[in-house]
């Protein structure tokens, strides 16, 4: 998957979807996208509080896709989203995440359906 097809994967197709699978590519690749999203809002509101309000607003909007990624990863990786919830334990909850996210793809069907295509 590349990159223009993985954000059109998660703003357009399954935007609030949080069921199924997503690949490492399609949750890294919008990963990054979000991430250069967020560091370009910030450096051009440079102290406007209109500019600042459309970044958070930007920001606002890139948080439910987001969410439904990351749980539709650790559903790849044979997970409940509820491990999510690690994400509020400060320093090794978020480690403990990365390395769910960089596990590879469960090659069989589990109990959220099968691998993805893509």
């Amino acid at each position: 998957m590349t990159f223009p097809e993985a954000i059109k994967t998660v703003l357009i197709e399954r935007y609030l979807d949080f069921n199924g699978r997503a690949r490492r590519p399609e949750y890294w690749w919008f990963f990054l996208f979000a991430v250069i999203v967020n560091v370009v809002t910030q450096a051009i509101s440079g102290g406007s509080m209109l500019l600042s309000l459309i970044g958070l607003i930007i920001t606002l909007g890139l948080l439910i896709p987001g969410i439904a990624v990351a749980i539709r990863r650790l559903h790849d990786t044979g997970r409940s989203g509820w491990w999510l919830l690690l994400a509020f334990v400060p320093v090794l909850g978020f480690l403990g995440l990365i390395y769910f996210y960089v596990q590879p793809t469960d090659p069989e069907t589990n109990a959220w359906g099968p691998p993805p295509v893509r």
